[in-house]
């Protein structure tokens, strides 16, 4: 009842594959790494899904159901961070047990997809949110600095929505049968792309918005300060909101190309 994909026979090898399929290595019952309920290998098809740091990888367990067998890069310390925590070395988890798809990530970030009519063709987009202000790593703040980081990541500043943002070098949208997962980053250290930002659990989009996404190839991804969009219900709201974050000086954007399928 184990499925495991050619991606991460590549990088398991196939004698640890083998023994997977044949029961040896399975895992009985487990976490589901995209839903965080219960999974039995044994009664229901379970996809192996591999967490792959810098230097570190990690085996999880999936139902088939939730997302497909496959590999997905994340960086090097949210890896160590979930090892330690696995193997009890981290006392602050209860248990001292925490699945590698609740690695922390290093902000809380609100994602939201919509189509944006832009000089008369509709675009697949992104917009991201912190829920909190966002400090430069290993400070405190209290400077709101989200849209400074972007800009030295590759974002450019937006001052009019009809303008198409520049694609960002290294940059992509992790979307895997048809639901989005990921925004990845380029890796500091020359490795596979890292998540820069991670679905809680793979998140579907519309089908219009995977329609454009097939037609243009990328996704325009717009970031703005904690509380500048807010949760709109309707895509005239959501535009409305751009625009005026764009006005204001509130809006960075990147035009990033389509990973997975």
């Amino acid at each position: 009842m184990l499925d495991v994909s050619d991606e991460v026979r590549a990088e398991i090898g196939d004698e640890e594959a083998d023994r997977l399929l044949g029961g040896d290595n399975a895992p009985g019952t487990y976490d589901c790494t995209s839903c965080r309920t219960p999974g039995d290998s044994e009664r229901e098809r379970t996809s192996t899904v591999l967490f792959v740091g810098e230097e570190t990888a990690v085996l999880a367990f999936a139902h088939a159901a939730c997302i497909p067998s496959q590999v997905v890069p994340v960086s090097e310390e949210q890896l160590q961070g979930a090892v330690r925590s696995i193997t009890g070395g981290d006392a602050g988890q209860p248990g001292g047990e925490q699945a590698p798809g609740d690695l922390p990530l290093q902000a809380e970030l609100g994602v939201t997809s919509g189509l944006l009519l832009i000089n008369g063709e509709v675009q697949p987009s992104l917009v991201v949110e912190p829920l909190v202000p966002i400090a430069r790593p290993g400070t405190n703040g209290p400077v709101d600095v989200f849209l400074e980081l972007l800009n030295e990541q590759g974002f450019a500043p937006v001052t009019a929505i009809d303008q198409l943002p520049d694609l960002t070098p290294g940059w992509s949208v992790l979307l895997v049968t048809g639901k989005l997962h990921a925004v990845l980053q380029p890796n500091a250290n020359g490795g596979q792309p890292i998540a820069w930002w991670q679905a809680h659990q793979p998140m579907q989009v519309a089908d219009e918005w995977r329609s454009a996404v097939n037609k243009t190839g990328r996704v325009l991804v717009y970031a703005a300060p904690v509380g500048t969009i807010g949760q709109q219900p309707r895509e005239d709201l959501l535009r409305e909101a751009l625009d005026r974050a764009a006005a204001s000086g509130r809006l960075v954007g990147a035009a990033m190309p389509l990973a997975g399928t």
